[in-house]
């Protein structure tokens, strides 16, 4: 499972073998939650979160915001189309 972004003390995961819509698991020591990318342009929606609080799927929403034309790009390159 490629690691692809770290901020804050977590990390965000997209696994090679899982399914389309685009998305992220973000994963740290509050729990896991996963992100569909809507690409190209987003913005990041919360699909599921396993732990975190509302704060924090806020915060992450918006970094992941930020490194959408990263994410985007890897998740193509290992997947395919979005």
């Amino acid at each position: 499972m490629p690691t692809i972004l770290r901020f804050d003390g977590l990390r965000v995961v997209i696994y090679p073998d899982d399914h389309r819509p685009a998305h992220v698991h973000v994963i740290g020591a509050e729990g896991e939650a996963v992100f569909i990318l809507n690409c190209p342009d987003g913005p990041p929606v919360l699909r599921e979160t396993y732990g975190f609080s509302r704060r924090a799927v806020s915060r992450i929403e918006k970094e992941l915001a930020r490194h959408l034309s990263t994410l985007c790009p890897i998740w193509s390159d290992i997947h395919g189309d979005f």
